[in-house]
């Protein structure tokens, strides 16, 4: 019922129309991808507690990209000053295809597979357990504190070995 209720509401917003939500408000499609990386990142939280493995694939794309957009956030809520600097992501795909985000010729690279960039931005898993790399100290401090979602920044997770 809730998800009808969210369909039509999306579907019939007027172009430009802005949602309240915990941060900033978004767009209609940014309310959608937000919901669908809310969706997915508890539906994780399910399947570690059970001890399955989700397989990736390539609706993954909707959580990279939001991982990305929010870059600035994850600075901002936390009083900090976002880089000027804009960032090169290059992730690979469930599907083995590469997602771009940002100037290829960038400085600041973060690189690695999709699903651990999504994991990392939704902070369900620890960084030091990931296979996301970052060149340059920009992108090296931006693997600290992404985040993907709104509302204040969480502590995120232990790596495993701790």
């Amino acid at each position: 019922d809730g998800r009808a209720r969210l369909h039509l509401a999306l579907r019939g917003a007027p172009p430009g129309a802005r949602f309240p939500w915990y941060g900033p408000p978004m767009s209609a499609a940014s309310m959608a991808t937000a919901r669908l990386m809310e969706t997915w990142a508890h539906g994780q939280d399910i399947a570690d507690a059970l001890g399955v493995r989700r397989e990736p694939t390539a609706r993954l794309r909707h959580v990279a990209w939001i991982g990305v957009r929010a870059r600035d956030y994850a600075y901002l809520v936390r009083g900090k000053q976002p880089p000027a600097e804009p960032f090169r992501v290059e992730l690979a795909a469930p599907g083995g295809e590469l997602w771009t985000y940002g100037p290829e010729g960038a400085a600041q690279r973060v690189t690695g597979p999709a699903l651990d960039f999504c994991l990392l931005a939704t902070q369900r898993a620890h960084r030091a357990d990931l296979a996301v790399r970052a060149e340059g100290p920009d992108a090296d401090a931006w693997l600290d504190i992404a985040q993907a979602f709104a509302g204040p920044a969480g502590p995120g997770r232990a790596p495993k070995g701790a």
